[in-house]
């Protein structure tokens, strides 16, 4: 599979699991505010793998959306926010 083919089913899959992310209230050490603003760097990192995208620099733009996803599945392993990956 083509790096350009991996990055359009990288970001899709980012888009959706942002789409669907629902953030829970029980958060014990980290405020709410703190949760959301670690979600906006997870957005900015998407942001910046379409532009690279567009760009057809294909490597950066998957580095970049695999920060994205890293964030949210760690948000989602720590029981911060829940939302499930689009199936293959």
């Amino acid at each position: 599979m083509s790096a350009q083919s991996l990055l359009s089913k990288y970001v899709k899959n980012s888009e959706i699991a942002l789409s669907e992310i629902k953030f829970k209230q029980e958060l014990q050490s980290l405020r709410i505010d703190q949760v959301y603003e670690i979600v906006d760097y997870a957005k900015r990192y998407l942001s910046d793998a379409k532009y690279y995208g567009e760009k057809q620099q294909y490597e950066t733009a998957l580095a970049s959306v695999a920060y994205c996803e890293g964030i949210l599945d760690a948000l989602r392993l720590l029981g911060l926010v829940e939302f499930k990956w689009p199936q293959a």
